[in-house]
């Protein structure tokens, strides 16, 4: 089995990037999709779903580069689990996108 993912949305904002030591970048990308359906009574109704996406290195810089808020963009990579504890000792655990690829579909 093979851990993929590949999501065609829009940009909630331009990419957050960050430099660490040693000079490697990380950007987080907020990726709004849409699923549009007929419901029972004939309305047409739109749901949107938030991903979060973390892209490192060259796939960071390539999203510092082209990417913008609004822009309609593909993101190939794979699911991540990661746990952390917060400010206040709780445990949280999130699930983000890895991005391996990146492909913009509007120009900036």
């Amino acid at each position: 089995m093979t851990n993929k993912v590949q999501l065609i949305g829009h940009l909630g904002a331009d990419p957050e990037v960050k430099t660490l030591d040693g000079g490697k970048k990380m950007a987080r990308i907020n990726i709004a999709t849409n699923e549009t359906y007929t419901n029972a009574a004939g309305e047409k109704i739109t749901e949107t779903q938030w991903h979060n996406v973390v892209a490192w290195g060259k796939t960071a810089e390539i999203a510092e580069k082209l990417f913008t808020k609004g822009m309609q963009v593909l993101i190939d990579g794979k699911l991540v689990n990661r746990n952390f504890t917060d400010k206040d000792g709780n445990k949280r655990y999130v699930t983000e996108v890895q991005a391996h690829e990146l492909l913009a579909f509007s120009k900036k």
